[in-house]
């Protein structure tokens, strides 16, 4: 199973305040776990929203609003992307992230839909069209 680790904006990251020394360490030990469990598929950290934009749909009409986005405990500031057997095995991971600066913090834990979650909806040829996309694009 697929899972998208979410990891929630705190004012900090938000005004743009970067990782502590002990902090960059941690988590990147951290990543080297995951990888060497075999679980990481990939991940990153964002940028403040100052830096980025929404695009609204409306119909045909889109609209851009630019960052940044009120509410930081509704914003995300990084992901991971985790191949796991359970969502209580991604449990279990997530509450192992490091948290060297003591402060408070939000992570998000989803699962990523496959084609079989799609049914009969998705056929043959849009499944092959998908592989053949994933493919191209390394995945």
């Amino acid at each position: 199973m697929k899972f998208m680790i979410l990891i929630r904006a705190t004012e900090d990251m938000e005004n743009g305040v970067m990782p502590s020394e002990a902090a960059l360490t941690e988590m990147t030990d951290f990543n080297e776990k995951l990888v060497n469990a075999g679980i990481m598929i990939g991940g990153d950290g964002l940028h403040p929203s100052a830096k980025g934009a929404r695009v609204k749909f409306d119909g045909k009409k889109t609209s851009v609003i630019d960052g940044p986005f009120a509410e930081a405990k509704e914003l995300i500031a990084g992901y991971w992307i985790w191949e796991v057997g359970s969502l209580e095995e991604a449990i279990e991971w997530v509450k192992q992230v490091p948290n060297p600066d003591g402060g408070h913090g939000e992570i998000e834990i989803r699962q990523v839909f496959e084609a079989d979650d799609f049914g009969d909806s998705f056929t043959e040829e849009a499944r092959a069209k998908d592989a053949a996309l994933r493919a191209r694009a390394g995945e």
